[in-house]
């Protein structure tokens, strides 16, 4: 342990000493399974702030070549975990490839393969899911390697009945949430993940899986944002965590979702106090909810206001979330955008790293070296196709001619 606090504290720059007691306090944690040889991903405060994406075949499109290609762009351009949400095909065999295929943190949900193998392939209804089917599955997920599971532990009755109490514009749109509020309604039963919780935790505790505690009743419209049935959730997963921590099994806390930019703050100070500083894993979020066919930018503004306020890891979001099952290249500019806003966020949060870089890619213009200026960029290809023949050169920009205020600063001497 000690190396890997070393390492780590050489990477961000951090002493050893915040790490130790970051750890100790769970506003830090690593995300690795035991069975995995993969480093460690550290996530919280006062690190970096991390990104994840998500990839995964659908019912409508199965093509694990496919899903390959999006986790080898996932890598290029910098994410820090990915998920497997897939809801189609071999899902066993999908997982195993991807695992096999990434040194990329993997997270799964695990409620996603119940529900296709019952509803999809043998046509039964959600209610026939019950716990030990639910534990059989995260164990064999566990055992095949996988870091990090969403459980929708903390979406009770009694988060439900404040739903209702306040009718939504949208209702629920986390598909496990949606499961599971079908679930108890027809069996008028507490959550089995709730109830069953400390089971979920003894396999978690055998592998070392982090637990990310799902938030089913996040707000899929900005109109719902930070309504009672979201709260109380959270109330929830604050007490989940504090069993996760007992347990010795690492957490972090899901998050919105659809927010205002003036809701943001809230939600993140919410989520830090009521869950005692886990680390807060935020979709986005997204700041308007006309956005579609661009909601890369709405949850890279989303994402660098939380981020900012004390969000640690960002879920991104693709130019085709809400429209369809994102391509490779939908993949790669979600990527870049949430890169984009973790790096902004670092900025704003100090962080000596991302300074140094914003210094590098200033003297590279200054100096009109358009070689280093691309070797800073998300995207050097995108970069260098845009200058052409021009890279090798100290010619300015072809917008700015003649009339380039950099060469006219340097014959000022400013």
């Amino acid at each position: 342990m000690e190396e890997l606090i070393r390492l780590i504290s050489e990477d961000e720059e951090i002493s050893p000493e915040e790490i130790r007691q970051g750890i100790h306090e769970g506003s830090i944690i690593l995300v690795k399974n035991i069975k995995r040889d993969i480093k460690p991903l550290a996530i919280g405060k006062p690190l970096s702030v991390k990104i994840n994406a998500n990839i995964g075949t659908s019912h409508y499109s199965v093509d694990i070549e496919e899903e390959l290609k999006k986790l080898e762009i996932c890598e290029k351009f910098g994410a820090d975990a990915v998920m497997d949400l897939s809801t189609g095909g071999d899902l066993k065999k999908i997982r195993k490839e991807i695992l096999s295929a990434t040194k990329l943190p993997l997270g799964t949900v695990p409620i996603y393969e119940i529900a296709y193998e019952l509803m999809v392939k043998k046509g039964m209804a959600i209610e026939k899911m019950d716990i030990d089917v639910f534990l059989e599955v995260i164990e064999e997920q566990a055992a095949e390697g996988v870091d990090f599971m969403t459980i929708h532990a903390g979406l009770t009755r009694e988060c439900v009945k404040r739903l209702k109490n306040r009718k939504r514009t949208l209702g629920v749109v986390s598909r496990g949430g949606s499961l599971l509020v079908e679930w108890m309604e027809k069996h008028n039963k507490e959550n089995p993940l709730y109830e069953h919780f400390d089971r979920i935790l003894d396999i978690a505790k055998k592998y070392n899986v982090t637990m990310s505690l799902g938030d089913g009743l996040r707000p899929g419209s900005t109109l719902d944002a930070t309504d009672g049935g979201q709260i109380q959730e959270l109330i929830i997963l604050g007490e989940l965590v504090r069993a996760c921590r007992e347990k010795g099994v690492p957490v972090m806390v899901e998050g919105p979702g659809h927010v205002p930019i003036d809701q943001i703050e809230t939600n993140i100070k919410l989520e830090k106090n009521l869950c005692d500083n886990a680390p807060f894993y935020v979709l986005g979020p997204l700041v308007t909810d006309i956005g579609a066919g661009y909601d890369h930018i709405t949850a890279a503004i989303g994402g660098a206001w939380a981020a900012y306020f004390g969000a640690d890891f960002l879920c991104y979001v693709t130019p085709a979330e809400h429209l369809s099952l994102p391509t490779a290249e939908d993949v790669k500019e979600g990527v870049i955008a949430l890169k984009l806003a973790a790096h902004s966020a670092d900025l704003a949060r100090g962080n000596k790293k991302a300074w140094r870089r914003e210094l590098e890619m200033s003297r590279a213009r200054r100096e009109l070296n358009w070689e280093r200026q691309v070797s800073f960029t998300l995207n050097p290809q995108k970069a260098k196709n845009m200058l052409g023949d021009r890279i090798k050169s100290e010619s300015p920009c072809s917008m700015c001619g003649d009339l380039c205020a950099i060469k006219t600063s340097g014959r000022c001497h400013i």
